[in-house]
């Protein structure tokens, strides 16, 4: 008996973690589009299984949070492969806009005229 109930209660913390990580993967959604350099579309768009778009999910448990990680996903360390990015973000389905209103995040990244539009 001991040991069915020691089995039922580490199933039921598995599923209680598994179950948290799920809602906390899908309040983030930080959408990429990315714009190669020319000829560099294959590299540029790998990030995302090769398409030009795409939604990833980070950890956030604020709508301030997710602003901050959509952010952070315009860095662009791959000068001479990707040109620019457009990044959008919703936090629990529902859009949220930069801090200065913007949809595209990259508009109010810092480092946007040293790390976009420097293809060689």
């Amino acid at each position: 008996m001991k040991r069915m109930s020691l089995l039922l209660f580490a199933t039921t913390v598995i599923f209680s973690v598994s179950t948290v990580q799920a809602e906390e993967k899908t309040d983030c959604a930080v959408k990429y589009t990315r714009t190669a350099c020319p000829g560099k579309e294959a590299e540029s768009y790998k990030k995302c299984d090769g398409k030009k778009s795409c939604t990833q999910y980070k950890p956030a448990s604020s709508a301030e949070e997710c602003q901050a990680a959509a952010l952070k996903a315009c860095a662009n360390d791959r000068l001479d492969i990707t040109k620019s990015k457009v990044i959008n973000a919703a936090y629990k389905g529902k859009p949220i806009k930069s801090t200065s209103g913007k949809d595209d995040f990259c508009v109010d990244y810092p480092n946007r005229s040293t790390e976009f539009d420097k293809c060689s």
